[in-house]
């Protein structure tokens, strides 16, 4: 089971990879010696197995925020662990907070948080990203809109 785990996990990261840098265009911010990456998309780019293992929602009007940390440390680029806290509000200004959901894979570290919406909504979503708990975090935002699929 433990295998298949980590299978599923491999192919999200995968799917988000390409969604990435395909569908979505690679989005980072650099603080310090931090990058941090993330992208909003549809969790029904997440096949259903794969959202199973990893117990995570997947519907139509449901979206994920993926983040993830790197530390550069000198011409390397390392995950590391932070926390991360955020939320996504709509043109009207209704809230929806998220929890973020940590997935480690040792050589990768992930953060999905997770979302509703309508087909063609406009979400501000905006999240702190904290990689020391010594220092204030970062705080990002952006604007997207969303389609049912």
């Amino acid at each position: 089971m433990k295998q298949l785990t980590k299978w599923a996990a491999t192919v999200l990261i995968a799917a988000v990879t390409l969604i990435s840098q395909s569908a979505l265009a690679e989005q980072f911010v650099v603080h310090g010696d931090y990058e941090i990456h993330y992208n909003a998309f549809n969790s029904t780019f997440v096949q259903p197995n794969v959202a199973k293992n990893l117990d995570i929602q997947r519907s139509k009007r449901r979206a994920f925020l993926n983040v993830s940390v790197l530390k550069m440390e000198g011409d390397k680029k390392v995950p590391v662990s932070a926390l991360v806290s955020g939320e996504a509000s709509n043109l009207a200004g209704q809230v929806q907070k998220m929890s973020f959901k940590k997935i480690d894979e040792g050589d990768a570290i992930y953060y999905l948080g997770q979302f509703g919406f309508t087909n063609r909504q406009v979400f501000r979503i905006t999240f702190d990203v904290q990689p020391d708990p010594n220092n204030p975090a970062f705080t990002i935002k952006f604007e997207q809109q969303f389609y049912e699929d």
